[in-house]
């Protein structure tokens, strides 16, 4: 298994467009990715929010954290995205 770690800066008083952004569109793309096993996201706090995805495979995590830059809007800015192997989990 692998994760994608996505760290974003969320413009100032946009938090509401975020989390709408993040519901209506990120996370329904999100479950429909190859390999995705589940996602988490934080809340934003002092604007900056952080995400962790969990794939089946490597592969399908890379393809993932490709696309991030695509999927955010023009008031998120993306920090960091890595794929990392989980090394264990309960």
């Amino acid at each position: 298994m692998h994760a994608v770690l996505v760290a974003v800066s969320v413009e100032s008083g946009r938090e509401d467009d975020s989390r709408s952004h993040l519901q209506n569109n990120v996370i329904p793309a999100t479950r429909q990715l190859p390999g995705a096993v589940a996602g988490y996201w934080l809340a934003p706090q002092g604007g900056q929010g952080y995400a962790t995805i969990l794939f089946d495979n490597e592969e399908h995590a890379q393809a993932a954290a490709d696309g991030v830059p695509s999927r955010v809007p023009d008031f998120v800015t993306v920090n960091l995205v890595q794929v990392q192997e989980v090394a264990a989990h309960f």
